[in-house]
Formats: structure tokens, C-alpha cells, sequence
């Protein structure tokens, strides 16, 4: 009887310890997936665009990917500092860099992806030699963005800017020739400026092309003078510093870089969204 009830002992703790094996590789289970979903934040167009055409890809790599769409330029980056995103994909590397300077974030650039012309139009001319002198050209007040916009006026012979400056971070201080004595607007939000070229105000308009593009503007068609594809304004997979080495984040680059997202962008945006793949 005795042998009978130290067996039934042992058989009754052996299902006891099984049961809480399984519970533990059930709970580790839930970690591993929880560890392989990744949210990410983004402009709508084409980030976001962009982002959805890859969810399948990294599905099948075993990764869900999660898209918060954000309407300006701070609070993507607010979010990533605090944690809420594990990586955000919207803005180009000289506005990563004076936002890491500015803030003081820890942030890296995980990959490029795509590079984004801006563009100048106008309701008022048809090409931009026709531009007046004495005209208002109107960009954000992102001074990020001041520096690609003054090397586009530049290279269509509107002004010069100082020989030697890094023409990133170049402002309107940096002009040191303004053949039709152009006056600059640089007072609006960066999401602002389509309408502001819908209206009609100034003689010219910049836009970057996510804006262009999401008010239903063709950068290619619309406007009378873009960057071209050796612009250094390359958009990129930001994360928190040392994120770039996580399983995930590395997975999202790779597919933002195969053939089969590049040709995407290629066919979609039709020149106004350019793949880069580094």
C-alpha cells in the first residue's frame, strides 16, 4: 500500500511539473511573437504606402508589422524617443541629424529606403525662367529643408550660394547672388504648403513630395523644377540607437530594399519617389 501511494505521489507530481513546463513554454511562445511584431510610424504617402505593400513580406519571415500614420514632423520622432515606436520612416537624413543635434535623441539611421525630389511650383508660370524678378518663393520652415530647395534654385541659375558650404545646411544667408532678387517665405508648416500653392499665394511654391503627392499633385508633371535622383536627401529607417541590430529591424530593411518593393515604388510614383538601397 505503501509502494502503491509513493508511486501515485510521483505520478501526480511528474503531471504537475509537466503541466508547468507547458505553461512555461506557452508563455515563452507569447514572447517570441510579442518579440516579433514591430510598429513602426510614418507619413501617409508614400511612407506609409510603402510600409503596407511590405507587411505580406515580412509576414512571411514571421514578423507583423504594425503602421502609425503621423501628419507633421515632431511627433514621430517624440514617439520613437519614448519608446511607443520601434523604428519611424519619414524624414531624410540631414532633418534625422539636426533633430538628434537639437534634441538630443539617440537615434540611428537603420537603412535609406527612397528619396523624395522636392519640387517647385506655381499657379502663376508656366516654367521657372519665366519667374519674375522680385518674385516670393515660399517653403517650409523646416530649415532642414531650406539647404535642398536653395541647391534647386541654384542649379536652375537663380542664385549662387557660397563656394565651400555644405549646401545641406545652407539658408538664404548663404546667398551671395540673387540674379532676380528673389524674396524667400519660409513662415509654413511643411504640410501647409499645397494649399498654400492652391491658393495662389507667392510666385512659387517648394513642396516635398509626400505632401505633393498626398494632396494629389504629380511632382513630375505639376511642377517646374525638381531635384533630381542624386539628391542626398535619402529617407530612412530611424530606431533607437542599438535597435539597428535587433532581428526585426534588420528584417524591415531588407525587405524595403528587395526587388520587389523597388519596383513597386518605381510603378507607383513613376519617377516622383526614387528607390535607394542603402
Amino acid at each position: 500500500m505503501k509502494k502503491f501511494l509513493g508511486f501515485a505521489l510521483i505520478l501526480v507530481l511528474s503531471i504537475a511539473l509537466a503541466a508547468c513546463g507547458s505553461e512555461k513554454d506557452k508563455s515563452g511562445s507569447d514572447t517570441d511573437k510579442e518579440a516579433k511584431k514591430i510598429v513602426v510610424g510614418a507619413s501617409n504617402v508614400p511612407h506609409a504606402e510603402i510600409l503596407e505593400k511590405a507587411k505580406p513580406l515580412l509576414k512571411e519571415k514571421g514578423i507583423d508589422l504594425e503602421i502609425e500614420t503621423f501628419q507633421d514632423y515632431v511627433l514621430p520622432n517624440k514617439a520613437l524617443n519614448d519608446k511607443e515606436l520601434d523604428a519611424n520612416y519619414f524624414q531624410h537624413i540631414p532633418y534625422l541629424e539636426g533633430q538628434i543635434k537639437e534634441n538630443g535623441y539617440d537615434f540611428v539611421n537603420a537603412g535609406g529606403i527612397h528619396i523624395e525630389p522636392i519640387a517647385l511650383y506655381s499657379k502663376k508660370y508656366k516654367s521657372i525662367d519665366k519667374l519674375p524678378k522680385g518674385a516670393t518663393i515660399i517653403m517650409s520652415s523646416s530649415v532642414a529643408d531650406h539647404g535642398r530647395a536653395l541647391s534647386l534654385l541654384e542649379k536652375n541659375g537663380l542664385i549662387t550660394l557660397k563656394e565651400g558650404i555644405d549646401k545641406t545646411t545652407a539658408t538664404t544667408k548663404d546667398i551671395v547672388e540673387n540674379k532676380k532678387n528673389l524674396k524667400f517665405d519660409a513662415d509654413y508648416e511643411a504640410a501647409l504648403l499645397p494649399k498654400i500653392y492652391e491658393s495662389g499665394e507667392g510666385d512659387a511654391v517648394l513642396i516635398n513630395s509626400n505632401y505633393a503627392i498626398d494632396a494629389g499633385l504629380n511632382p513630375l508633371e505639376d511642377s517646374i523644377a525638381i531635384e533630381d535622383s542624386e539628391s542626398p536627401y535619402v529617407n530612412v529607417i530611424a530606431v533607437n540607437k542599438g535597435d539597428e541590430n535587433k532581428e526585426a529591424i534588420k528584417a524591415l530593411v531588407e525587405v524595403l530594399h528587395s526587388k520587389e518593393i523597388q519596383d513597386f515604388i518605381l510603378k507607383e510614383y513613376k519617377g516622383a519617389v526614387v528607390p535607394a538601397d542603402k
